[in-house]
């Protein structure tokens, strides 16, 4: 902000305090009561309910869903729409906007009335699954052996490492069953999870059935998602996106997929991104989740445009990329599963 706008502003500061009349003491006195008040209500705040692992696993656990809603229950429909191949990303026990969609996309993909809030229908029909939410799973020394890496912000630093692995066992395990570490850790108080014999509670997102080949695959800027249709347009994955940003748009267009690479180095080319430290020479960052296109890149016909995995679940969907489509290195690699060489890839507002 220059000089002159800081004046222009304080001006128009100024000119707003000479259109109220002054509080008198009493009313200063009760201005500040009020905030104090309000600042106590800030950290008086009652912390979440705890998950309750039975209502999780309960089919007849299905209420509204909503912000406000039980968090038991908004775990149990992230597992079970993760289960039907519709991912909100990250399964972390918020309702959100990926959950929302996620929800609306189900819904229009199964001819069930249109409600955010899930409604008994679409109970009915996730509960159709009778698999528990909820497994077992006993932690074995390959799951917390490592190397474990503290992964640096700075481009330049990434390079320098041998291989972009995985932080801590913790989110090593959250990946595998697509759930924060933090809820992960919620489910299972007390536990070690860096532990190898401890058994803990996992969601269960292993499904025998494959989506089947995609005919096509649309990515819609505007829904923030990536979906995977058969020949006849019929639904088969739904999944959260981050895609494109004010600086690097989306090619809205009909695009089709060259190839694809798993596990992929990742060419660092600082002219190519309007944000980059401009010290920043090109540089390459081994493979591993966390490298910045995750661990796998779908390459699109449009020249350095791909559809890619992230290091960061948590933020898909909430932030831009550099023109990309970035998923959830989980469905990511679904998505790898289904497309192949010629499959149209249509980019859409």
């Amino acid at each position: 902000m220059g000089r002159g706008a800081k004046a222009t502003l304080f001006c128009l500061c100024l000119g707003l305090l000479l259109c109220f009349p002054a509080q008198s003491r009493t009313q200063r006195r009760a201005t500040r009561a009020n905030r104090a008040h309000a600042n106590r209500a800030k950290i008086e705040k009652p912390a979440p309910a705890a998950l309750k692992v039975e209502d999780i696993n309960n089919p007849a656990n299905a209420p509204a869903l909503g912000p406000e809603a039980e968090r038991s229950a908004i775990v149990r429909a992230q597992i079970l729409l993760d289960r039907q191949h519709f991912s909100a990303g990250e399964i972390d026990g918020h309702y959100g906007t990926n959950l929302m969609k996620t929800i609306a996309a189900y819904q229009a993909s199964h001819n069930l009335p249109k409600n955010p809030q899930m409604g008994p229908e679409t109970w009915s029909a996730l509960n159709a699954d009778n698999a528990p939410a909820l497994v077992s799973y006993t932690i074995v020394a390959e799951d917390v052996a490592g190397p474990f890496y503290q992964i640096p912000s700075d481009m330049m630093e990434q390079a320098k490492l041998p291989a972009l692995g995985y932080s801590s066992p913790q989110e090593a395990l959250g990946e595998r069953v697509h759930c924060s570490p933090k809820l992960l850790q919620e489910l299972n108080p007390g536990k070690a999870l860096d532990k190898p014999g401890e058994q803990i509670l996992v969601p269960n997102v292993v499904v025998l059935q494959s989506p089947g080949p995609a005919a096509t695959v649309v990515v819609s800027k505007s829904d923030s998602s990536v979906t995977a249709l058969d020949e006849q347009g019929r639904v088969l994955g739904y999944y959260s996106a981050t895609i494109g940003s004010e600086h690097d748009p989306l090619p809205v267009g009909k695009w089709k997929i060259l190839g694809l690479r798993r596990n992929p180095v990742f060419h660092y080319n600082p002219g190519l991104f309007w944000d980059a430290d401009p010290k920043h020479q090109k540089a390459e960052i081994k493979a591993g989740p966390n490298n910045p296109v995750g661990v796998v890149w779908i390459s699109l016909s449009k020249e350095h445009y791909g559809i890619h995995g992230s290091p960061e679940p948590s933020r898909i969907g909430h932030t831009e990329s550099h023109g990309c489509i970035r998923m959830t290195n989980w469905d990511a690699l679904e998505l790898a599963g289904m497309v192949k060489p010629n499959t149209p890839a249509v980019l859409t507002e």
